[in-house]
């Protein structure tokens, strides 16, 4: 998935108080040396030193989320006295890029995109990652997750927030009426929306529609499939194009991925039949859900997001997920996810130190209490984790057999993952030929 705005509701938590509460009292009027004798910025002591300092920050991220990661670093900003100067935009990924050429660059990015980040990296605009901030990362995240923001063996920088993708969302509470069962198989999925629709309820939604975006969430569904009945390595080759983009095996996924979602007796609950997928906003595509109207949508973790506020997400709630479920058994039970990178444009010291701060455990832990968020650092307490999908992400996250790969658009080149392949999957749901679209697909790979 690439850059593209997440209008989030936040979760209201007692967290936020206690940080706030902490950041007032780590707060001082007596200068630097008073906020770092005081005992709650001990944690900070590394990262004085840099006192009346500016850092700018640019990213995606934006409205209730954006406030929540603000007070995030509240108080390593009141203790350290950098001041931390935070911008989210609907249009990061088109205005870093006019930024960067423009010699207007953030001092640091959030960038979701490996494929990004890569190009940035080649370009020789982002600055490599300090040797502390270097250290940091491979002490709290896993090699699988620093390889993303490695280019030609320079690390830029640590991974931020992350999430899991391979979830189908549910009603407990129709699944309880209904008599069913969440499944553990592809072929107990199928019989699940068999027996939905035999029933007269629409067994899925879906959307695709996400502005300039739209089709990403459809690519997600074929990466989900494609790592179910293929080994991580064919789906890295893939990525990569050491394998064609139409390689049989792409071709048997996608027609595999369309046995549910371009057959109109399986979608689209509460919107129409298969062509009302493209046009259905990916945010409000599982709400009918809560009206009865489909049984099942896939999608991410940060879907929980989208709820009503009023809906109760637990497993005996109004809503909760189950893992998209394994097709072939011998691939085991992988996890496709995504995330963000904290790469940085200028290394001035206050640039280092925030850097180097956001890739520690206790910025993890900081933002976490703080509710609506996943991380994949290994240092996060799973206690500080209330919200269950995002528990069960961080533990699918943390799990050393967990056999997780990266959103495969996000690490193709942009013209591909970004442009072609969204375009060519909104052509494929609304009835283009399998072959013809990732043939098209193939022929935009950059040589």
């Amino acid at each position: 998935m690439a850059v593209f705005v997440r209008p989030r509701k936040a979760f209201v938590l007692a967290g936020v108080l206690s940080l706030a509460v902490g950041a007032t009292a780590c707060g001082s009027d007596d200068g630097d040396s008073g906020r770092a004798d005081s005992p709650e910025c001990a944690v900070y002591e590394q990262y004085q030193g840099n006192s009346d300092t500016e850092v700018s920050i640019y990213a995606s991220i934006r409205d209730a989320e954006a406030d929540l990661l603000e007070q995030s670093w509240e108080q390593f900003a009141d203790c350290t006295g950098i001041e931390i100067d935070y911008e989210g935009s609907g249009e990061f990924e088109a205005q870093l890029q006019v930024r960067v050429d423009g010699g207007n660059a953030p001092d640091i990015a959030f960038i979701p995109q490996p494929g990004l980040l890569n190009r940035f990296a080649q370009a020789g605009k982002l600055k490599p990652a300090s040797a502390e901030t270097k250290a940091m990362a491979e002490e709290n995240y896993a090699a699988d997750w620093l390889q993303y923001s490695t280019v030609n063996g320079e690390f830029y920088g640590a991974p931020l927030g992350s999430n899991v993708k391979s979830f189908v969302w549910y009603s407990p509470k129709m699944f309880q009426e209904q008599g069913w069962s969440v499944p553990t198989s592809w072929d107990d999925l199928i019989k699940l929306s068999d027996r939905a629709a035999a029933d007269g309820i629409t067994p899925w939604c879906v959307g695709i529609e996400s502005g300039d975006a739209t089709g990403w969430p459809a690519t997600d569904w074929i990466e989900d499939v494609l790592l179910r009945t293929q080994t991580p390595e064919v789906y890295d080759q893939w990525t990569t194009h050491a394998i064609p983009f139409n390689d049989q095996r792409v071709v048997d996924a996608v027609d595999r991925a369309g046995t549910i979602l371009r057959n109109d007796t399986y979608v689209n609950g509460g919107y129409g039949g298969v062509k009302s997928i493209a046009t259905t906003s990916f945010q409000e595509a599982g709400l009918p859900i809560l009206q009865g109207e489909c049984a099942l949508h896939r999608q991410a973790s940060f879907y929980a997001n989208q709820w009503p506020e009023e809906s109760e997400v637990a497993e005996d709630g109004d809503i909760f997920a189950f893992y998209f479920p394994p097709i072939d058994p011998a691939k085991g039970n992988p996890v496709l996810g995504g995330g963000e990178f904290t790469v940085a444009f200028d290394d001035r010291p206050e640039v280092q130190a925030v850097q180097t701060y956001l890739a520690s455990g206790e910025y993890a832990n900081s933002r976490a209490k703080l509710g609506n968020w996943v991380s994949a650092n290994t240092k996060l307490d799973l206690a500080n984790v209330t919200n269950p999908i995002d528990r069960l992400s961080v533990e699918l996250l943390q799990d050393e057999r967990t056999v997780f790969r990266f959103d495969g658009s996000d690490l193709m080149p942009a013209a591909v993952g970004a442009g072609t392949f969204w375009k060519e999957m909104v052509s494929w749901i609304s009835g283009k030929d399998t072959a013809a679209a990732l043939a098209a697909i193939e022929s935009s790979w950059p040589s």
